[in-house]
């Protein structure tokens, strides 16, 4: 396996003066994250599940554009929205607690219809 195929990731979090808040750094990046009001937390940052979302939309970004570049595909412009629903009363799982409801949206710029779909099912299949 080339060490190029090794991918380690180091992300500390830790509590704060604050019930509900979490100070997060990743590399030389710092910053907040709060639980949500329905935890009794402030809600004033983004959420753990909201920052859970903006990954995946921001992995659908750059993953969408290295597939582009690799296949010569001319890929102008690319936008993301995600959106999620979690209804507590009426779990998915009893064990862990999931989404109801996820859906993603891809908007493409510069690529056929052929393209893009090809695009977006190859980020599908990761």
């Amino acid at each position: 396996m080339a060490t190029t195929d090794i991918r380690n990731y180091a992300i500390a979090a830790r509590s704060t003066d604050t019930h509900g808040r979490v100070m997060c750094s990743v590399r030389n990046h710092h910053f907040i994250i709060d639980g949500p009001v329905q935890n009794g937390a402030p809600g004033e940052e983004v959420t753990p599940a909201e920052l859970f979302l903006t990954g995946v939309a921001s992995c659908g970004v750059e993953l969408v554009q290295a597939f582009a570049k690799a296949e010569s595909i001319p890929l102008a412009g690319i936008n993301v929205d995600i959106a999620a629903m979690m209804d507590r009363a009426n779990p998915v799982r009893q064990d862990v607690t999931v989404f109801n409801s996820v859906s993603i949206n891809f908007k493409l710029k510069g690529v056929s219809s052929a393209q893009g779909n090809a695009l977006i099912e190859r980020f599908r299949g990761r």
